[in-house]
């Protein structure tokens, strides 16, 4: 279970406060859809969180241009990371809802230079379906973009 969940209104959750000046951020990057600052829970040096400006809580209430500001601005960003910090690796990170490990509810994404030796673990019990069920969910996945199509 998180240590911190900030699932306050819109307008009053800590980002929509950073983004209004209201709290103190160590911003990167600023355009008309996105900002980044510094995650003050730094994993690693020049870990840097890339938020919508408008409030959204999830993916899921994002415009597909908020959407494609935010992945803008995080390879913006990483290239940055790269630049900056030169580390080996690097995760983006994008969590949806509690039981996505969301804890602000304020759609963002962590930028992560990772190291060999960092301590972060992002591994999960592969479950392996045989072949005819990934085409089956496959086909569902396909109907419902269809149908998000014709919607």
């Amino acid at each position: 279970m998180p240590m911190f969940v900030d699932d306050s209104p819109p307008g009053q959750c800590i980002f929509c406060r950073l983004i209004a000046g209201e709290i103190p951020a160590a911003r990167v990057f600023e355009d008309e859809r996105t900002i980044a600052f510094m995650d003050i829970g730094q994993v690693n040096p020049g870990h840097v969180l890339v938020a919508s400006r408008r409030h959204a809580a999830t993916l899921f209430e994002l415009s597909a241009a908020e959407a494609a500001a935010v992945m803008q601005t995080a390879q913006r960003v990483a290239l940055a990371v790269r630049a900056a910090f030169d580390p080996p690796g690097l995760t983006l990170l994008q969590a949806n809802g509690r039981e996505g490990d969301q804890t602000v509810f304020h759609f963002h994404m962590h930028v992560v230079p990772r190291h060999g030796d960092d301590g972060i673990a992002l591994s999960w019990p592969r479950k392996n379906p045989p072949p005819a069920l990934l085409e089956d969910y496959a086909g569902l996945l396909r109907g419902a973009i269809e149908s998000l199509r014709e919607a």
